[in-house]
Parts: C-alpha cells; sequence; structure tokens
C-alpha cells in the first residue's frame, strides 16, 4: 500500500525548551504552528526535516489526551506517526481493515483538499497513527499540517536531511507489528537484527522491546545525518547524548544514521 511518512509529533510538558533542543542539537527551523491544535487544548510547532517533519505539541489546558499521555509514559516522549496515503480509497481501505479488527478512529476532520485520520492508539497499540490523504498528492512537497506549502523555505539540511524509520516498543513487539501490518495491508519483515519492520515508501517502522521501562510507545526514531560530527558536538554540549551514535531530545531517541 502507498503509505508514506511524512510527520512524527512529539509530546512535552513545556513546548519552547522542547524546540530549542531539537533546533540546537538537529541544525533544524521551525516551520509552522498550526493555531486550530488549541481546539485540543494544546499548541504546537512543527519542523522541517528535509521533505519530513517533527511536531512537538504541548498541553495549555487540563485534561487533554496529550496531558494524559505525559503523566501514563511518565514525561515528555513520542506520540504519532503521521503517513500521507496516495489517496482518499487508500485511506478508507485502512479504516475498513482497522474496523474489522475494532480499532476505532480516535478523529478525523476533512480539509480544503483532502482528509485526516487518526488511529486510537489503545487498539493500534503503540501510539497514535495518523493515515491522511490530499488531494495533490505530493508526498515530499504539499502537506496541509503544515500549512499547506511555503515550509519549504525553512529547510536546513547541513545536519540531518530525513527521518529514515520510527521505533515502536511493545512488551510484545511481534504482536505489534502483526497490528500495524494488518491495518496497513504492508507485510512484516525483518531487518539485520532480526527484529520485526514494516516498510513503508520512505522508511521503515521498527518493532522493539520495551527496554526502558516507559511501557508500549513510540520510543526513538533514526534520522539521517548529513554532518554527524556536528550533531554530536551539540549534543555533548547540552549532555543529550546517550551511546555512540544515539541522542535523546524531548524523550525520544534518536539514532544517528
Amino acid at each position: 500500500m502507498p503509505l508514506t511518512l511524512r510527520q512524527i509529533c512529539l509530546v512535552a510538558k513545556d513546548l519552547e525548551p522542547a524546540i530549542d533542543d531539537l533546533t540546537s542539537v538537529l541544525g533544524i527551523e521551525a516551520c509552522y504552528a498550526d493555531p486550530d491544535v488549541v481546539v485540543f487544548g494544546l499548541k504546537n510547532t512543527l519542523l522541517a526535516v528535509g521533505t519530513n517533519f517533527i511536531e512537538v505539541v504541548s498541553p495549555i489546558e487540563e485534561g487533554t489526551a496529550a496531558g494524559r499521555y505525559l503523566k501514563r509514559r511518565n514525561g515528555d516522549g513520542g506520540y504519532m506517526i503521521i503517513t500521507q496515503t496516495d489517496g482518499r480509497e487508500t485511506q478508507e481501505a485502512c479504516r475498513i481493515r482497522a474496523a474489522s479488527m475494532d480499532i476505532r478512529v480516535a478523529w478525523e476532520l476533512p480539509h480544503d483538499t483532502g482528509r485526516y485520520m487518526q488511529l486510537h492508539p489503545a487498539d493500534t497499540g503503540g501510539s497514535f497513527f495518523e493515515i491522511d490523504w490530499d488531494e495533490n498528492n505530493d508526498p515530499v512537497g504539499n502537506w496541509p499540517p503544515a500549512g499547506g506549502s511555503g515550509w519549504e523555505k525553512f529547510v536546513k539540511t547541513d545536519v540531518v536531511s530525513a527521518i529514515v524509520a520510527a521505533e515502536l516498543q511493545s512488551p510484545d513487539p511481534t504482536a505489534l507489528a502483526r497490528r500495524w501490518s494488518a491495518v496497513t495491508d504492508i507485510p512484516l519483515g525483518r531487518d539485520l537484527e532480526d527484529r520485526p519492520v514494516i516498510n513503508l515508501e520512505n522508511a521503515t517502522i521498527r518493532f522493539v522491546e520495551d527496554g526502558d521501562g516507559r511501557g508500549e510507545g513510540l520510543g526513538g526514531i533514526d534520522i539521517l545525518a548529513t554532518d554527524p560530527e556536528r550533531l554530536l558536538k551539540a549534543a555533548d554540549a547540552g549532555g543529550f547524548r546517550t551511546s555512540e551514535m544515539q541522542v535523546v531530545i524531548c524523550g525520544l531517541r534518536f539514532n544517528i544514521i
């Protein structure tokens, strides 16, 4: 099924420090803030990573889903995997398969050129799984969650250039992988370390054991570095480096590729 990773969403108790950390270590820039997320009791900022995006949301009210997620996973961390389909029919096929598995649609909304759809994390397991379509069908350009167009002028690729994998952790990664595979109709594969994966058009979703004690969720991403030395030097200066080629920012592991 044509499905492209476009955006990774993080949740943070405090938005501005998280954005400062991401920009200083990854050398990327903020490109959009969506005023409409206030209806969810949130504020947000998107940062461009090549043709991908990192979004950070932060609660501004009590009782939000994001606030509950912060409590459940004991702090800042990964929140959503957001993908783009090649059209309405592909999104609808995902909806039908999800419904057959008793996976609820947590939220959906039509917009001027397409439709957003989020599947409920309690049913998908791992994280919110958003599957969107847009009539422009441009998997590297127009992207409504980032305001459509205009974000391109904020792209900086001298430190990092793309998100190439997302890592979902679980006490039972194989069962979780089978569930996501069934929703997407993408066959399960195995990576070089024999971990289950599903391969999107431009990235991989990898399923791993919960190794940090934070429970099921979006634990990390792989990010392609054009200047790993500069990235790691900035990470060392800020105290974000956790291993030779890994940093943790906003509660999310960034594996440097």
